[in-house]
């Protein structure tokens, strides 16, 4: 599932697709740290999510995984 990072410097939109979950956060959390981004956000395609709240999904998704792979 390819996912979109989006930031917005100096009223301009910066974008970055990524294939994974994992890369999408990765780059939120770059822009966001290094530099210095505010309203970063990631799209699944569906809903976009801030960066704690796309933790919390998929923190959440990889619980559900591995409760259903356990039954």
């Amino acid at each position: 599932m390819p996912f979109l990072v989006q930031a917005y410097l100096d009223n301009h939109a910066l974008t970055a697709a990524a294939e994974t979950a994992k890369h999408a956060f990765a780059k939120a959390v770059e822009w966001h740290v290094v530099g210095k981004l505010t309203d970063v956000s990631i799209s699944d395609g569906t809903r976009s999510y801030s960066i704690t709240e796309f933790a919390s999904v998929m923190a959440l998704a990889e619980i559900a995984n591995t409760i259903e792979t356990a039954v």
